[in-house]
C-alpha cells in the first residue's frame, strides 16, 4: 500500500526543515486516508509485528540508548532525567508488551456511538472516525515513540512524531521497528514518521499545522514545552501544563497502608507526572500519625520539605517554603502539609493542583466519596497510589499522555480519545418542507 503516497513526496531531496516538515504533513495526510479504511487485522498485524521487531533488536536499542545517555550526562542533566531516558532490557520488553496491549483492544473505528429514527423515517447513527493526522511533541521518554505511534496506528490515524533531541537515537531505534510492523501489513510507511531533525523550527512549524496537514496536537513533556505548545498552536491541543499530585492521608486511614502507599506514590519512580508531589495529612489525627509516614519517606531516600507539625518529626526535615507546595519536583523531594480535614485537602488541591491525580486515603466511606466528588482533577483516586495514573494500569493498553483540559479528551488519552465521531444519516427520499 506505500504507492498511496504521491509520488512528488521525496523527503531525502528535502533540503531544508521547512521542505523536510511539508513532505511529512503531505505524507501523513495521504497515510491517513488509508489508515482511516484499513481493517483491525491489518493493525494489530502491524502492532505485533513491531512488538516482535523490538524482541529481536533489544541490542541495537540499548546501543543507541546509549549514545543518548552519554550526551545526557555530559550535559549534565539530572538523575530523574536519565531515568526517563534511560532503557534497557526489562523496559524494552515493557514497551513490546505495550505494543501487544494495544493490538488486542477493541477497535475504535466504526464503532456505534448512537442510533435513532426521527418521525419523518430519516434513521440516524453516531459513529466513531479518527481524527486524521495527530502531531506528537515529547521531550526525554523514548518509550512515548512506540506508545503514542501503536495507539495513532490502531485508532487508523497517522502519526508524525517529535521527540526530543535528547532521546533522538533511541526514538530512532525504535521507529525502526514500529516501520517493519508497518511494512509486514502492508500499510504505508507514512502512518508513523519521526521528524528527521532536531532543529527547534520543526516544532514551530507543527505547531502552525503544516499548511492544514495536522488535525491535532499532543505535547508530552515539562512546563515550558506544553506552555509552548498552548500558546503557539494553531490546532487543537490535547495536553497538561505539570503533575502536581497530592496524596491526602484522613484521620481515617489504616496507617500502615497508608505509609505504604505513600511512600509508593512518590518514590516507585519519581520522574513520572503520575508521581505524588505533596503529602497533606489531616491534623485532626492522632498526635503521632504524621510521623511514620515522614519517617518512611526519609527512610525511602526523599527529602521531605514540611511544615511545622512535619519538622516536629525529624530534624531532616526541611523548613517549606510557599514555592514548594504547587510544585512538580519530578525529583526524590516531596513538600508534606497538614491540613484542617478533608475540606481543608479540598481546599489546598483546588488553590495548588494541577488537575492530573489526586488521592485520598481513608477506610471512612463518606469522607472519600467527599474527596472523590469535590476534587475537580482528571483523576481521582481512594485508596491507592496515584503512580497508578496510567493508560496502561486502566487497561488502555498504554497513553499518549494524561490529559487535564476539559474537551474531548479528558485523563489517559488512549485509543477511544484519539477518535472523533460522524453522523450517518440514511434516508429515503426524504425532503424538508419550506
Amino acid at each position: 500500500m506505500n504507492d498511496v503516497i504521491p509520488a512528488t513526496i521525496d523527503i531525502d531531496h528535502a533540503n531544508d526543515t521547512s521542505s523536510v516538515m511539508s513532505v511529512l504533513g503531505q505524507a501523513a495526510r495521504a497515510a491517513a486516508r488509508v489508515m482511516a479504511q484499513s481493517p483491525r487485522e491489518a493493525k494489530d498485524l502491524a502492532l505485533n509485528a513491531a512488538a516482535a521487531h523490538l524482541r529481536a533488536h533489544v541490542p541495537d536499542i540499548i546501543i543507541a540508548n546509549a549514545k543518548d545517555i552519554t550526551a545526557a550526562k555530559e550535559a549534565g542533566r539530572p538523575d530523574a532525567f536519565i531515568d526517563r531516558l534511560m532503557l534497557d532490557e526489562s523496559r524494552v520488553e515493557g514497551i513490546a508488551q505495550g505494543l501487544e496491549a494495544i493490538a488486542k483492544l477493541d477497535d475504535p473505528v466504526g464503532t456505534t456511538l448512537a442510533e435513532w429514527s426521527r418521525p419523518n423515517g430519516l434513521k440516524i447513527e453516531r459513529v466513531r472516525v479518527p481524527l486524521g493526522v495527530i502531531g506528537i511533541i515529547y521531550e526525554s521518554r523514548p518509550n512515548v515513540t512506540a506508545d503514542a505511534g501503536g495507539l495513532c496506528l490502531k485508532a487508523g490515524n497517522a502519526a508524525i512524531l517529535r521527540g526530543g533531541s535528547d532521546s533522538y537515537h533511541s526514538s530512532t531505534a525504535i521507529l525502526a521497528s514500529l516501520s517493519h510492523g508497518l511494512n509486514q501489513a502492508e500499510l504505508p510507511d507514512a502512518a508513523i514518521q519521526l521528524v528527521p531533525t532536531t532543529d527547534r523550527a520543526a516544532v514551530g512549524q507543527m505547531l502552525e499545522g503544516l499548511d492544514g496537514s495536522i488535525d491535532v496536537i499532543v505535547p508530552r513533556g515539562g512546563k515550558s514545552l506544553v506552555a509552548r505548545v498552548q500558546t503557539e498552536a494553531r490546532v487543537p491541543v490535547f495536553a497538561h501544563l505539570e503533575g502536581i499530585c497530592h496524596t491526602y492521608v484522613d484521620r481515617g486511614a489504616d496507617l500502615d497502608d497508608a505509609v505504604n502507599i505513600v511512600v509508593n506514590a512518590k518514590m516507585r519512580r519519581t520522574g513520572i507526572c503520575g508521581a505524588t508531589e505533596c503529602v497533606l495529612i489531616d491534623s485532626g489525627a492522632d498526635e503521632d500519625y504524621i510521623t511514620p509516614i515522614v519517617r518512611g519517606l526519609l527512610e525511602a531516600g526523599c527529602e521531605v520539605r514540611g511544615d511545622a507539625a512535619a519538622q516536629d518529626v525529624d530534624n531532616r526535615v526541611v523548613p517549606a517554603t510557599a514555592n514548594d507546595f504547587g510544585h512538580e519536583f519530578l525529583d526524590a523531594i516531596v513538600a508534606v502539609k497538614t491540613v484542617d480535614g478533608v475540606d481543608g485537602a479540598i481546599e489546598h488541591i483546588a488553590k495548588h493542583s494541577s488537575q492530573h491525580t489526586d488521592a485520598i486515603l481513608t477506610e471512612c466511606y463518606g469522607t472519600a466519596e467527599r474527596f472523590l466528588n469535590h476534587v475537580d482533577s482528571a483523576i481521582v483516586m481512594h485508596n491507592a497510589s496515584t503512580q497508578f495514573a496510567d493508560g496502561g494500569e486502566f487497561g488502555m493498553g498504554a497513553e499518549i499522555g494524561i490529559a487535564t483540559g476539559k474537551m474531548h479528551a479528558r485523563g489517559p488519552v488512549g485509543v477511544e480519545q484519539l477518535t472523533s465521531f460522524k453522523y450517518l444519516v440514511r434516508g429515503t427520499g426524504q425532503t424538508r418542507a419550506k
